[in-house]
């Protein structure tokens, strides 16, 4: 059964980040996965919705008066 370990490689040595395998002797397969800095992302909406929403009154102020709400009572 083949198992994965996460680790990282640098100047020749192996740190694992989590668990390590407990084996004496294995044989192994190494993937190289270049590290990428990851560009920020704008979201968008979809175009079948993009400029259909409205904003219906003050979006800060409450919708109904203080006087009704039932915890301040």
């Amino acid at each position: 059964m083949l198992k994965s370990y996460e680790a990282i490689y640098e100047n020749g040595q192996v740190t694992w980040l989590a668990e390590q395998p407990h084996v004496k002797v294995a044989r192994v397969i190494v993937t190289i996965l270049e590290e990428t800095i990851p560009s920020p992302k704008r979201r968008t909406p979809p175009t079948s919705i993009s400029g259909k929403g409205k904003t219906l009154g003050d979006i800060i102020s409450p919708i109904v008066d203080e006087e009704e709400w039932e915890c301040l009572k």
